[in-house]
């Protein structure tokens, strides 16, 4: 099979049911965002995190082509076999974070990205992921997606927060914390 099909070559692309849209379009804007995701999770995962982490992303990564499905899927389409992101992976999303935050001192300030490479691509992907939320949001104004896909987006992106918070303090590497320049008047 030929991995080029040519039949993209006028700006559109096709759904998973069949139908044919803008390449340009919010649902593929969403999902192609998820997919950069993923694609950053790889990244992290290619550093190889501490097993812990390692296990974890690995699941969000098989969680992250369910959400793509789902979102290269139109309600309307005959396609029954096409996985949905479930409340279920929400939950189990923060089952991960409390037990990680177990280990970290609890915030009195806004931290900035950075630290280890692990940690830092950690927080690189949470910013994707934040724009994955919110090209998802947008879709959902438009498009009849279920409401699970951004209410995981939304707890991904805290997971990440907390999984980067966490990649440092394994490595014994300081958070920088944000300080305020702002004059007061």
């Amino acid at each position: 099979m030929k991995i080029y099909t040519r039949t993209g070559d006028d700006g559109e692309t096709g759904l998973f049911g069949g139908d044919r849209v803008p390449k340009d379009s919010a649902r593929i804007e969403a999902y192609g965002a998820v997919d950069e995701l993923n694609s950053v999770l790889g990244i992290v995962r290619s550093l190889r995190p501490r097993r812990e982490i390692d296990e974890v992303l690995r699941k969000v990564q098989d969680d992250l082509f369910v959400l793509g499905a789902d979102l290269a899927t139109r309600r309307a389409s005959k396609r029954p076999i096409v996985p949905h992101i479930r409340a279920s992976h929400s939950k189990s999303i923060e089952k991960s974070i409390d037990a990680f935050q177990r280990f970290l001192r609890p915030l009195d300030s806004f931290v900035l990205p950075g630290g280890t490479m692990v940690a830092s691509y950690l927080h690189f992907a949470r910013t994707v992921c934040r724009r994955a939320e919110v090209l998802t949001v947008r879709l959902a104004r438009s498009e009849k997606i279920t409401r699970e896909t951004h209410v995981y987006l939304n707890r991904l992106s805290d997971l990440l927060f907390v999984l980067a918070r966490y990649a440092n303090s394994i490595e014994g590497e300081r958070e920088v914390r944000w300080t305020t320049r702002i004059k007061k008047r």
